[in-house]
């Protein structure tokens, strides 16, 4: 996805596995580098791959010709081709906000497709988990510290129902299998299994 800083989105429950972006594709059709700024105060500076820096002007990077949405997971969505004529001299970050919305939106479709592909829940848990996120939201509003409490026990929970279901999936599943069924890259599966079934991710 490079290396410069730019906006990135992330869902709760895929974290850093799948990190979304809005990328930027040249004319040649290639991905340009992050363009670096030196700090004012000449001790060092900043790379940044952010889109809107991509106008062609003088210190910025080269002119980009397309956005498109990207992911740390390898995904890339469709481009959305910028007419650079219909730009002309206006700023880009106001120019390309529609493409940019566009990306993102393309983006939430893939996590929805992520989601989807994910080993699927039995629909009475999906309903148990989604009653209970409404109570625990109401009770916040009456008793702050009763939801605290509630989310405590919630974390317990947790810990104790997974563990040998964290242990039985290592044993049985490798770690392509259980990334894909978690929705997940095999490092973020790994991570996962590992804090449920209390070993190392390094083991």
């Amino acid at each position: 996805m490079g290396d410069g800083e730019r906006e990135t989105w992330t869902t709760e429950e895929f974290g850093s596995c799948h990190t979304g972006a809005v990328g930027v594709v040249l004319d040649d059709g290639t991905v340009p580098r992050p363009v670096y700024f030196d700090a004012s105060s000449g001790g060092g500076g900043q790379a940044v791959s952010q889109w809107s820096v991509y106008d062609g002007r003088p210190r910025q990077g080269p002119r980009t010709a397309a956005l498109r949405a990207v992911c740390s997971c390898g995904w890339n969505g469709p481009e959305q081709r910028l007419d650079g004529e219909e730009i002309g001299d206006q700023d880009l970050q106001t120019a390309g906000a529609g493409a940019a919305d566009t990306c993102m939106r393309d983006w939430d479709a893939h996590t929805v497709d992520v989601e989807r592909s994910a080993v699927p829940l039995p629909e009475a848990v999906t309903v148990l988990l989604e009653q209970l996120e409404v109570e625990v939201e109401k009770l916040a509003k009456s008793s702050p510290l009763a939801a605290i409490r509630a989310a405590r026990h919630l974390e317990v929970l947790a810990a104790q129902t997974a563990y040998w279901p964290a242990r039985d999936a290592r044993r049985d599943a490798d770690p392509g299998q259980a990334a894909a069924a978690l929705g997940l890259d095999e490092s973020g599966a790994r991570a996962l299994l590992a804090r449920f079934g209390r070993w190392s991710p390094s083991s």
